[in-house]
């Protein structure tokens, strides 16, 4: 046998060994086609979760929401047994606790949607000299765009202005406590649409509180900081613009004049 004959044939093994390119032709297209495929289906039935998971947290706000308003309707009516205002009053003491648990969830969870029962407590925590907690409230309520029920005559910011001032102005708010709600009240209604009446009021109700001022407790400006007298006098000066017949003419009169003296400290 020749040497030409002698070389061996290549082996099968050496006929079968992969191609190490990549996959080109049509199953590249087949395999990226799969992927899409995957992820769309992924992203369908993350939507549908999703969907129905915030489908059941709505209903079940629905549903709370009807227990509350019912629940409401009672109290209502239990308060029609009350002659007495004062009385009307210790009675909703009692009855806003059984309302925490709603409204710390709608706080929570920040629906957006008009809320009777939301406006409602809000006004009761007024009446029952809970002014922080109505103000916690309250800027949830305005943000949202909440209207208070038929049977109340104003807006929510105007009863907002309104009873926090009244508040402050009688002296059932006073000292730090004055300040502090009277800042938070004038910072969520200062840009609402209310009745310069209300907000004049408000304006008011913050320079006496400044001051240390109440409708049964006047002050001698002479002894009020000069640091009070700055911070009052503009607050005043604003009531007297927004309405004439605020009663501040004579405060401003006397913090002009304390403010003049050279020696004022």
């Amino acid at each position: 046998m020749t040497e030409q004959e002698q070389t061996p044939l290549p082996s099968s093994a050496s006929q079968q060994t992969p191609d190490p390119r990549p996959v080109t032709g049509s199953r590249a297209p087949l395999i990226l086609s799969s992927l899409t495929l995957l992820l769309l289906c992924g992203a369908l039935f993350g939507g549908y979760l999703y969907s129905n998971w915030l489908t059941q947290q709505q209903s079940e706000r629905q549903h709370q929401l009807e227990l509350q308003l019912a629940q409401l309707h009672q109290h209502r009516l239990r308060l029609k047994d009350f002659q007495s205002v004062e009385k009307k009053i210790e009675a909703k003491r009692a009855m806003l606790p059984e309302y925490d648990p709603y409204v710390d969830g709608v706080l929570q969870a920040r629906p957006g949607t008009q809320d009777d029962v939301i406006a409602t407590v809000l006004v009761w925590h007024i009446d029952a000299g809970n002014y922080a907690r109505a103000l916690e409230i309250a800027e949830y309520a305005l943000a949202s765009g909440i209207k208070p029920p038929d049977q109340y005559n104003r807006n929510l910011p105007t009863i907002v202005q309104d009873e926090v001032a009244e508040a402050i102005l009688a002296g059932k708010l006073n000292g730090a406590d004055a300040l502090q709600i009277a800042a938070k009240a004038m910072a969520l209604t200062d840009q609402a649409d209310t009745p310069d009446q209300a907000k004049s009021k408000l304006y008011k109700a913050a320079g006496w509180a400044v001051l240390g001022k109440t409708g049964s407790h006047d002050v001698d400006m002479a002894t009020r900081t000069l640091k009070a007298c700055k911070e009052a006098l503009p607050l005043l000066q604003r009531a007297m613009e927004l309405d004439t017949r605020a009663g501040v003419k004579k405060d401003i009169e006397r913090l002009e004049r304390r403010l003049a003296k050279p020696q004022a400290k």
